[in-house]
């Protein structure tokens, strides 16, 4: 086979990008059914957070401050926490590590435990996450990007202490 330097050049390029692509997708295939659960932060990294609202009450920053109000009229707040209790419950949010889970989770989506909204600086829309109890496991679901995390009542405890599930 005759071909000029320029030619033979051309085939080692694309030889070379051929096995490249083949290489990239091949350690996919290799390792991708051993995906074992990290702990992924439940808030993104350095956000700010305005607003915690869960259905009963509105926690909210007044400058360095936080101060909790009813959402709902003629019923009491069922957790009223000194503003150093507010502060806390809120880094407890921010600090939360937690396992995802990957595979099918059974639980009926149509029945939340409870739900927590956050309003941070910065983000347009509100991150909202519900409590689902499912298989005797809690689960925490993100609604925007619909990642399942799973709970102990220890954690659903410290997350949600307005709507304090008991051990069934």
């Amino acid at each position: 086979m005759q071909l000029s330097r320029k030619g033979w050049n051309n085939v080692i390029i694309f030889s070379m990008l051929i096995m490249i692509f083949f290489l990239n997708g091949w350690h996919k295939n290799i390792g991708g059914n051993n995906i074992e659960p990290v702990l992924q932060p439940v808030l993104p990294i350095q956000s700010f957070v305005l607003t915690l609202s869960f259905v009963d009450q509105k926690i909210e920053r007044i400058g360095t401050s936080w101060r909790t109000t009813a959402l709902q009229i003629d019923v009491p707040l069922t957790w009223q926490g000194t503003e150093q209790q507010l502060g806390e419950l809120v880094n407890v949010w921010q600090s939360a590590q937690l396992m995802s889970v990957h595979e099918s989770v059974v639980f009926n989506p149509n029945a939340p435990l409870s739900v927590a909204t956050f309003e941070l600086a910065g983000e347009p829309l509100p991150w909202v996450y519900l409590l689902y109890k499912g298989d005797g496991q809690y689960y925490l679901l993100e609604k925007n990007s619909q990642r399942v995390f799973a709970l102990d009542l220890a954690v659903v405890k410290q997350l949600f202490p307005s709507s304090t599930p008991s051990e069934q």
